[in-house]
């Protein structure tokens, strides 16, 4: 009789060994899944910069793909057009601002504001996009003092003319016209596992 043979990973001071290597492989890779989520206790405080993760922590949002926490580049970006008045872009998430971003990214043309945070970069992270009306209101909610003059695009599109837009004085969320230059603040997302 042959003995079984053990199948081994080991990382970081954890070993699993199992003669059923589909066990091992399961097991390594929500080990590897949970290594990649930052620690609860390394989560800054709403408000506070969160070094490495490219701004303020604006706190956890839930999406269809599960909850993430939010984060808002340190920078405002300056004044940009939404871009493309008179055309339906399928940008239509109110909660989804990176889907947003993509969509007006891949639809072709110019969409300024969308195109500016989506370049933009912090701590490494080019994964920056263009804040559903949602989003921006989280931002407004938690952390005002980053947003404090006039008004701010959000990626949401309301019709072939105007997006959604929030006036940051009084909280107003309301619908301007596309070629209108308002303010940009990016964000980001991070998944938690």
């Amino acid at each position: 009789m042959q003995a079984n043979q053990l199948t081994t990973y080991s990382r970081l001071g954890l070993t699993i060994s199992s003669p059923d290597e589909a066990v091992v492989l399961k097991l390594a890779t929500l080990a590897m899944t949970v290594d990649a989520a930052p620690a609860a206790s390394s989560v800054p405080a709403i408000g506070e910069y969160w070094p490495g993760q490219g701004g303020v922590y604006v706190g956890i949002r839930h999406y269809p793909d599960g909850p993430h926490h939010l984060i808002v580049g340190a920078e405002d970006l300056g004044k940009f057009a939404w871009g493309e008045y008179g055309a339906e872009t399928g940008a239509t998430s109110r909660t989804h601002g990176i889907l947003n971003t993509t969509t007006l990214l891949e639809a072709g043309g110019s969409f300024p504001a969308a195109e500016a945070a989506a370049n933009y970069t912090a701590d490494g992270h080019h994964d920056f996009g263009l804040p559903s009306i949602g989003e921006l209101n989280q931002v407004w909610q938690y952390v005002p003092d980053l947003i404090t003059e006039g008004a701010y695009w959000s990626s949401s599109q309301r019709s072939a003319n105007f997006a959604f837009d929030m006036t940051v004085d009084d909280g107003t969320q309301d619908y301007y016209v596309k070629n209108v230059e308002l303010r940009v603040r990016p964000v980001r997302r991070l998944p938690i596992h």
